[in-house]
């Protein structure tokens, strides 16, 4: 490579700004401020760094971090030098990490030092001296001092270097990171995206938040991450897209709502995204607490949920008690990841994740991969500007979810006569009941309107007579009675007899992952194990 003069490398979102407006802030990370120009020379720093070691252009470079400043410095300086970056879910156990190493050919990984809770180095220490084709591991730490005399530190390691660094021009179809897809099915996938499809993705997400200022400011606007960065909605949808713009993010490393206001209140965040569970436990605390939220949400343009398909009866509450709009959104790691989004010049649908963003097309296709009618259910496929190269070193797993020039979701959608998408279930969380397709969303949906509900889970358990029976989990609103028998029989009022979940149980919480997500998986192998 490197004989063409078209070169796109994803890290000069950073060196543009660094180049125009190097004394503009771009991280903010509770009482650290790095400027463009200083984001910019610390990632020159590590692309030096990964020169030393010998690693460049195709290399594949782990990385474990938090929200911390740490992350966007590596991400961008392992892409600086040419190399591939391999993000990892920071609640990795060793077993885990050793697994994403080995199939990615990771030839590095750094590590964040991690807390008492979460010893991250410590668990990549040990994944990573089982791993021989994994040469060095770097420590990031705050102090610069590594806990393993026999690993370096980062910040050593970058004092050693210079600040200056020629980025090298990689093509816009060369890989630019590799994304592992929480393994519904089986292990986990490596999505291979290149610098034009995350390039691409960052300027329209961009694109959907300046549809969404009717004012046109001069000032800087700020954008508050408390999605993890090594996700790609966090990565892409906010830290590159806002990072283009030349905006700021905010880094919490942890979501608590009380952090959360606080923020918003003291750095007069814009912008922000979370999942639907983020909205479900700041509206708890604000009620709980009787909070007043005009002072905090003086600043807030527009915010934005993903991830998993939002109640409409929270988004609505939401949007009331905040008076800001919600605007929803649906992507895959595979598509970089916005597919679709309501578009802030059109009115919004609560319940659809809108209409296809620039150069993205969707439709919804029958078993033959036939196009269904308006309205009726598929599963929906993508082709556009922001689908993966494909799953790497997996040629089948590639070649399944490509079939006939589309990118095939597995989930199950409705295009409505308006253009606009619903996402009804995943097709692997498609309940089968005695021959009958029950979409385990829909109940959620209709679940979460009984004023003693505050959040539900439904999953399909095995039955001998009819393959799968309904099951829902549900955690009740502080104070709230309700009984089994009592939550059965209102269910009985509202689903058709074939559709109602036969079984309840009573939680004080569900298990949520990483990015913010219900776990199902959890509650499914938690029956398997009994």
């Amino acid at each position: 490579m490197g004989h063409s003069a078209t070169s796109l490398n994803l890290a000069s979102i950073i060196e543009h700004n660094a180049r125009l407006t190097p004394n503009k802030e771009a991280v903010i990370c509770f009482d650290k401020r790095l400027t463009y120009g200083d984001l910019n020379s610390a990632a020159n720093r590590v692309a030096n760094v990964l020169r030393e070691l010998n690693i460049g252009y195709g290399d594949k470079v782990a990385l474990s971090c938090p929200n911390v400043p740490f992350f966007p410095i590596v991400y961008y300086g392992i892409l600086k030098a040419g190399a591939v970056v391999v993000p990892l879910n920071v609640l990795f156990k060793p077993r885990e990490i050793e697994y994403h190493l080995r199939d990615s050919d990771a030839k590095a990984l750094f590590v964040f030092e991690g807390t008492a809770e979460l010893p991250m180095a410590q668990m990549a220490k040990e994944a990573f001296e089982k791993v021989e084709t994994c040469e060095h591991l770097i420590i990031m730490t705050q102090s610069g001092e590594s806990p393993f005399s026999e690993y370096p530190s980062l910040l050593q390691l970058m004092a050693a270097v210079s600040d200056k660094f020629e980025t090298y021009p990689t093509a816009p179809d060369d890989t630019c990171s590799i994304l592992y897809t929480s393994g519904t099915t089986g292990k986990p996938k490596g999505a291979e995206l290149t610098h034009s499809n995350v390039c691409m993705n960052a300027i329209a997400a961009w694109e959907l938040h300046v549809a969404s200022l009717e004012f046109k400011t001069k000032e800087q606007l700020v954008c508050l991450i408390t999605l993890p960065l090594f996700h790609t909605t966090g990565q892409t949808a906010q830290m590159n897209a806002q990072l283009y713009a030349g905006n700021k993010i905010v880094l919490l490393p942890r979501f608590e709502p009380q952090a959360f206001l606080e923020t918003v209140k003291k750095e007069k965040v814009n912008f922000w995204t979370g999942v639907p569970t983020m909205y479900w436990a700041i509206l708890k605390y604000v009620e709980e607490n009787k909070i007043d939220v005009a002072p905090y949400a003086e600043s807030l343009t527009v915010l934005s949920s993903g991830g998993a398909p939002m109640p409409v009866e929270v988004m609505k509450k939401f949007e009331k008690i905040f008076g800001v709009r919600v605007l929803e959104g649906y992507g895959l790691s595979e598509t970089s990841p916005i597919v679709s989004f309501n578009h802030p010049q059109l009115p919004s649908k609560p319940g659809t994740v809108g209409q296809p963003i620039f150069g993205v097309e969707i439709k919804c296709v029958d078993e033959n991969d036939q196009e269904v009618p308006r309205g009726e259910r598929g599963e929906i496929v993508v082709r556009g500007h922001n689908v993966m190269k494909g799953y790497y070193k997996n040629p089948e797993a590639t070649a399944e979810a490509m079939k006939n020039g589309w990118f095939h979701t597995g989930d199950i959608g409705v295009i409505d006569e308006d253009g606009y998408l619903s996402i009804v279930d995943r097709k692997k969380e498609m309940i089968l009941r005695g021959g009958y397709n029950i979409y385990p969303r829909e109940l959620e949906e209709v679940i979460m309107t009984h004023p003693a509900v505050s959040l539900c889970a439904v999953i399909g358990v095995p039955d001998e007579r009819l393959g799968e029976e309904v099951k829902a989990y549900v955690v009740k609103k502080p104070g709230a009675q309700l009984t089994e028998e009592e939550f059965i029989e209102w269910c009985k009022t509202q689903f058709a007899a074939n559709k109602y979940p036969r079984y309840v149980e009573f939680r004080e919480s569900l298990p949520i992952g990483g990015t913010g997500k219900i776990l199902k998986r959890l509650l499914k192998e938690e029956l398997m194990n009994k």
